[in-house]
């Protein structure tokens, strides 16, 4: 089985993945950490998060026979770092979150999970198996660091020593595969991540209160964001990357070479105002296969009208966002007269 784990590796890093690491399936030191924080509700609306959570301490549960995880690391990163300051600084500019800029990693990842499971199966014979990415009740981070392809930084994010722009999938099996070791955590005493935070998501070294992420408020919020956080938000329409932008460890990162990561739809230098105007209709067909078209056309509205009313006031803004205030949903017509408001526009 130690030969098999190696060979495994090997196979891994043919069909592109960076690193390709080994855990047993013994969570339950995670399950208590997961537990407490789900008892402060820092979760919010992410009702899954406590509906699964046995699944998620326990492997075996969810795929009858599993022994084993299969971690699998995915960089996504298309350019540098260059240009960042600049388009969080321009407030009539709309900042996607950098892994959501190119095609739907669910997808990229799945089929390249699978087709490493079709390699074992080639050389190994059938073996029971299912891959996932970020697509069941799977505690990703955890399982990546006990098998040594990373540790959790103060951020809670996988980090190692080329950074934190990676992907990350997993492979339950039933082969009982040599397992990898844990790493240790390269964090020191920088706290940078914390103190970067817009919104002070992250309350102290590991613990992070997704009810004031901009990455949760923004993607798996459903429902009105909170008037005080507006503000903080300011452009960042769909997802945050500032904790892992002052990282150092960052500042090591590989780009990726998967043209399925490269930036689509122009969305690295895209306009507030050019987003927003964009009808239901162009939304689906421009996003297709990007895993922004999931929040729907109404959430996308929601966030672009908090940073048209975070933006400095323009004549152009002002027309854009008049044109959406009678807008059928009673939560973009919320937002949007909140906006208006913030450029001293009655409602």
């Amino acid at each position: 089985m130690a030969a098999l784990s190696n060979r495994i590796k090997q196979w891994g890093a043919e069909l592109g993945f960076q690193a390709v690491g080994i855990a047993d399936v013994d969570l339950s030191a995670a399950g208590g950490r997961l537990a407490e924080w789900l008892g402060m509700g820092w979760h919010g609306e992410m009702d899954y998060m406590a509906r699964h959570a046995g699944l998620r301490e326990r492997p075996a549960e969810l795929v009858p026979g599993t022994v084993r995880v299969i971690t699998c690391r995915m960089n996504y990163l298309a350019d540098g770092h260059g240009g960042v300051e600049e388009e969080l600084a321009d407030r009539s500019r709309a900042y996607v979150a950098r892994y959501a800029r190119g095609r739907d990693y669910h997808k990229v990842m799945r089929n390249r999970l699978q087709r490493l499971c079709d390699r074992i199966t080639a050389e190994q014979g059938p073996f029971r198996h299912r891959a996932f990415a970020d697509s069941a009740p799977v505690m990703e981070v955890e399982l990546a660091a006990r098998a040594g392809i990373g540790w959790r930084g103060k951020h809670t994010l996988l980090l190692d020593r080329e950074g934190s722009w990676f992907f990350i999938g997993e492979i339950y099996c039933d082969l009982l595969l040599a397992c990898d070791s844990a790493t240790g955590d390269h964090c020191g005493t920088c706290e940078r991540c914390i103190e970067v935070c817009p919104t002070q998501a992250i309350v102290g070294p590991y613990k992070l209160d997704a009810r004031r992420c901009i990455s949760y408020l923004t993607i798996e919020h459903k429902s009105a964001i909170p008037e005080e956080l507006r503000p903080l938000i300011g452009n960042r329409v769909y997802g945050c990357d500032d904790c892992q932008l002052v990282c150092p460890w960052n500042g090591f990162a590989r780009l990726s070479a998967e043209d399925d990561f490269r930036v689509r739809n122009g969305l690295d230098r895209a306009s507030l105002v050019e987003l927003f105007g964009w009808s239901e209709a162009e939304f689906d067909e421009r996003l297709r296969g990007s895993p922004i078209r999931r929040i729907g056309h109404e959430r996308w509205l929601r966030n672009l009208a908090v940073g048209l009313g975070n933006a400095f006031s323009s004549d152009e803004i002002i027309e854009a966002l008049n044109k959406r205030k009678d807008h059928p949903s009673g939560l973009v017509r919320e937002h949007v007269n909140w906006a208006l408001r913030q450029h001293g526009v009655a409602a």
